[in-house]
């Protein structure tokens, strides 16, 4: 591992990252945020989620800096006495958790169904393409709606697993559509280049082809979109949640908590909803900024 560090610290793509100063700062609060979210348990002064800790003496506390505050709750607390910087902690994990795991599923899908389209062609790759063409049409939050929507009525009394599932289904059914269409048109291509061809005259099969030729010369356009759908999937997730259809109140995520916020904002409870916001915004604009820098240091026209 500390020699696949090395080279890629003194690769090419290591020394745009280096001579970055955006790229770092943004890889730094990514980083940041994503460990205090998978590591809430011990990073998070509190824990949120026990209800038998919570002193509803400690209600509608403000910042500790600000008058009425106190050192005891940073960032403040809510209307149950929840300290708010705990709850950003365990609620950026739960999108951290929702917005990776759809990315995955998203980025299998779409690659498998893009190399088909593009190196099968034919009437393969017109029903694929036809079905993404129908995907595009319809809003991604309202198929993620429907969805919720309809899973809610099967199942009203659903545990949190099937809750997560459903959330998790919903986004990436539109979002592997982006991953297919990239990596169709990035086929074409390489499946007319010369080492392809020498593959095909040496007997080699179609499906070894596709996956130990083609697809590692395909990844770079992957890579650089996974980076920007997975702010987007958090974005999604924190949309669905903050319309009440995402994750159980039980497991409150980023989008929970700014709904939670939005209800007492104008009773002066004004860091309730800034501080999540605020998480959900630097998340996504760091995500953001690392994929607009990999987009630039893999094309080698930027170079």
């Amino acid at each position: 591992m500390s020699n696949l560090v090395v080279r890629w610290w003194d690769s090419d793509v290591g020394y745009s990252f280096r001579h970055s100063p955006t790229a770092m700062v943004a890889a730094l609060i990514a980083l940041l945020c994503i460990v205090c979210g998978l590591f809430a348990h011990w990073v998070a002064p509190h824990n949120p989620l026990d209800l038998t800790t919570l002193d509803l003496m400690d209600a509608r506390l403000p910042p500790a800096w600000m008058e009425g505050g106190t050192g005891k709750y940073l960032l403040g607390t809510d209307e149950q006495g929840r300290d708010i910087l705990s709850a950003l902690f365990y609620g950026a994990r739960i999108s951290l958790i929702v917005g990776g795991i759809s990315v995955v599923i998203s980025v299998i899908v779409g690659v498998a169904l893009g190399l088909l389209a593009g190196f099968v062609g034919g009437w393969v790759d017109a029903f694929l393409m036809r079905l993404c063409d129908v995907m595009l049409s319809f809003p991604a939050i309202l198929i993620a709606l429907m969805i919720a929507g309809v899973a809610r009525a099967i199942y009203p009394n659903a545990n949190e697993q099937v809750s997560f599932g459903v959330l998790i289904v919903a986004i990436s059914l539109t979002g592997w559509v982006q991953y297919a269409r990239t990596v169709r048109g990035s086929t074409l291509v390489e499946r007319g280049k010369e080492y392809v061809q020498a593959a095909r005259v040496t007997g080699v099969s179609s499906m070894k082809i596709m996956y130990r030729h083609v697809l590692p010369n395909v990844t770079g356009p992957v890579l650089v979109l996974a980076t920007v759908q997975l702010a987007t999937a958090i974005i999604t997730e924190a949309t669905l949640s903050f319309l009440g259809v995402g994750v159980p109140p039980t497991s409150p995520s980023l989008g929970t908590l700014i709904n939670n916020g939005n209800a007492v904002l104008f009773s002066g409870e004004w860091w309730v909803l800034l501080f999540p916001a605020g998480m959900l915004i630097l998340i996504a604009l760091s995500v953001n900024l690392l994929g607009d820098w990999l987009r630039d240091a893999l094309n080698p026209r930027l170079n």
